[in-house]
């Protein structure tokens, strides 16, 4: 464990689902910690724990403006998304990082895969994406955050970047409204609601709890910068069926609440250019960070329902 002396680490995002644990992670650790949030999908609440928290900062700002002065910093984990695409001339966290000389994460995505021809996606797979369509906004956003990662990269002063390309995950402080399947399905269940499923259920994902994502993103930061060659799938390789899983969700709720039966499905039409599969090739992960999830899928929905029943209490009947 860190003590908290020193040079303190910058998260972006802080107020978000992912942000928020990796606060707490950082936190544990003994770390000094600066959070940066325009709350614009992150929420308060995420943080509230925390007011009162010594080695704890908390920045409202929009991190596509220029960011405030700030002390130096030893890192920075850059996991806010904004809902429109990058600034592609001008990083302000990316400059940032440059002007400090201090390492930075990058948070990507599976989506940089989009409907993939390769199955596992391997971080040399190049991707197949629809740059013109519906969800070309978030796809080629974020392909377009790595290259400017590249090109930060490969500047004179080469700034550490770290990209983490992260797959589907779940956990804790998840919103309910966000649309993400996992959120929805667990509301279904727990609302006693039908399961709305877009195709006929035979799409797969592969699904990770936050903790082991956190755990990932940490090693991928604190990994020596010669063995690190370029972006890393962190994910989970279990892949399921979108019927599987909402009969996972539907046991795990179950067994809680004291409820029978099966989840009740309506498969409705499968959105535009949405994939069929998706599963992490873990190869590099494993074999580099030395890291690999260990959290089931049952284990880990049992402890977002029972998070969720604590923070909706009404939910448990």
């Amino acid at each position: 464990m860190r003590l908290s002396v020193g040079k303190p680490v910058l998260v972006t995002g802080a107020a978000g689902f992912l942000g928020s644990n990796m606060v707490d992670h950082l936190l544990q650790e003994g770390e000094m910690v600066i959070g940066i949030d325009n709350y614009q999908t992150g929420t308060p609440s995420n943080l509230r724990h925390l007011q009162d928290h010594p080695f704890f900062r908390m920045i409202d700002h929009n991190i596509q403006s220029p960011l405030p002065h700030l002390p130096p910093l030893r890192s920075i984990y850059h996991l806010a998304c904004p809902a429109s695409p990058p600034q592609y001339q001008k990083d302000p966290v990316d400059t940032l990082a440059q002007q400090q000389g201090c390492r930075i994460l990058l948070s990507s995505t599976s989506e940089v895969y989009g409907s993939p021809k390769v199955h596992p996606q391997p971080e040399s797979y190049w991707g197949h994406v629809n740059p013109f369509g519906p969800r070309a906004c978030y796809d080629e956003g974020k392909r377009a955050a790595e290259a400017l990662a590249w090109a930060f990269q490969q500047s004179p002063r080469c700034v550490d970047v770290r990209i983490a390309r992260i797959f589907n995950t779940y956990g804790p402080r998840l919103a309910a409204g966000d649309g993400r399947v996992v959120s929805n399905f667990v509301a279904a269940a727990l609302s006693d609601t039908p399961f709305v499923i877009t195709g006929d259920g035979s799409a797969t994902r592969s699904f990770q709890y936050v903790d082991d994502c956190i755990r990932g993103l940490v090693a991928l930061m604190e990994m020596d910068t010669t063995a690190v060659p370029g972006p890393v799938n962190i994910g989970n390789d279990a892949e399921v069926t979108l019927t599987e899983l909402a009969g996972v969700v539907r046991r795990v709720v179950n067994e809680i609440n004291g409820l029978r039966g099966p989840p009740i499905i309506e498969y409705r039409s499968r959105p535009v250019d949405d994939p069929q599969r998706r599963r992490p090739d873990l190869t590099l992960a494993k074999g580099t960070l030395e890291w690999a999830p260990v959290i089931s899928l049952e284990e880990g929905l049992r402890k977002t329902v029972q998070w969720w029943l604590t923070q909706n209490p009404k939910d448990h009947s």
